[in-house]
């Protein structure tokens, strides 16, 4: 009996050993295991794309029953459009020369083609409807502008069987699908017309102004003068209260240029990223324009403050990226009442009776009148 133990025990260590070798060759000497690599990525991240695949179509759908509520006629065409269609080449920047004035044609253009283009479809609607569909737009075509170059990743990776692109797909995917769903979302309160957290700085100024006559003074942008303290107080924000946020740069400029560029101060509001662990609706206060844009805004406000040799001063209000695209919160609204007393103390404090300022409330004014 103890022999056959012995010849089983035997038996068995020499298929361990065997086992052993052939996994150790099969490890090393081919490509078994990237081929395994490579099939676990590529369905982990083909589920993913599936999931933003079904947030794109929901933001469509929620866009296409927006429109149908509003009885937009052939809107199915016209989303489609939008989707393929509006796209901007930025100018060449190997020769600088006036690159902000290209940008800013370019930029414009596209605006201007897209906006026709919805006047055509839905004439009889207010500007500001409008400009909430356009809002909308954008935002289920930036998600499905992710989609389609995140799709190309993981089809190309797919088909030159690289898993090392797939397993970086894989990695970034859960962290992108998280950062992305609040933006199907927003669409919701984008439709009903209601506050957002990138309208911290709108809020400002609508604190600032109350029900002081608007004036416009250039493309879905309108001013207002109030006066604290003796002070003339220009207040600069998009004109409310459809999903826009205006063309504050050139407000401004427009603004010292009647002025005659004797203007004391230029503040500027908006709504900026928090870092993990900060608080939703701190606010900071800083120098410089406090301003997102790709450049040609930014720009007129810092060329105008050296201009009238005035300071530039920046509030920031701090929230995340989803905080910023969802109805606003009530920590955002408390940091909008801090940044409002933090406008009112610069302009006490930093300026004479009798000065002229400047305050810029920079965002998204949906909802703010």
């Amino acid at each position: 009996m103890l022999i056959i133990l012995q010849q089983i025990l035997n038996n068995w260590d020499s298929i361990l050993t065997l086992l052993f070798w052939v996994l150790f060759f099969l490890y090393f000497f081919t490509d078994l295991p990237q081929k395994a690599q490579l099939y676990r990525y590529e369905r982990g991240v083909a589920a993913k794309l599936a999931m933003l695949e079904g947030l794109v179509g929901e933001s469509l759908n929620k866009v296409r029953f927006y429109l149908s509520r509003l009885n937009v006629r052939n809107y199915d065409q016209y989303i489609n459009t939008t989707l393929e269609n509006y796209f901007v080449i930025e100018p060449v920047s190997i020769e600088p020369t006036d690159i902000i004035k290209r940008l800013d044609h370019v930029i414009t253009s596209n605006e201007h083609k897209f906006k026709q283009d919805l006047e055509k479809i839905a004439p009889d609607l207010s500007i500001h409807t409008r400009n909430n569909i356009a809002t909308s737009l954008a935002i289920a075509s930036a998600l499905y502008t992710i989609y389609k170059i995140l799709r190309h990743y993981y089809l190309l990776g797919k088909k030159y069987e690289n898993w090392v692109l797939l397993m970086q797909l894989y990695l970034m995917m859960p962290q992108l699908i998280k950062e992305l769903m609040p933006y199907s979302k927003a669409i919701d309160g984008i439709i009903r017309g209601v506050p957002i957290g990138d309208g911290a700085g709108p809020l400002v100024a609508y604190k600032l102004i109350g029900t002081t006559p608007r004036i416009d003074i250039d493309e879905d942008t309108v001013y207002s003068i109030v006066n604290i303290e003796n002070r003339s107080i220009y207040v600069v924000k998009a004109k409310g209260p459809g999903a826009t946020v205006g063309r504050p740069g050139k407000a401004v400029s427009k603004l010292a240029e009647t002025l005659s560029y004797k203007i004391a101060r230029i503040i500027t509001i908006d709504a900026a990223l928090k870092l993990e662990g900060e608080k939703t609706g701190t606010v900071a206060e800083g120098a410089g324009a406090a301003i997102g844009d790709p450049g040609p805004e930014k720009i007129e406000i810092e060329r105008t403050a050296v201009r009238c040799n005035a300071p530039l001063d920046a509030v920031i209000i701090k929230m995340s990226n989803d905080e910023a695209i969802k109805p606003v919160k009530r920590e955002i609204l408390e940091g909008v009442e801090k940044a409002y007393q933090v406008v009112l103390d610069i302009i006490k404090n930093r300026t004479n009776p009798g000065d002229n300022v400047i305050v810029v409330g920079i965002g998204n004014t949906v909802g703010v009148y």
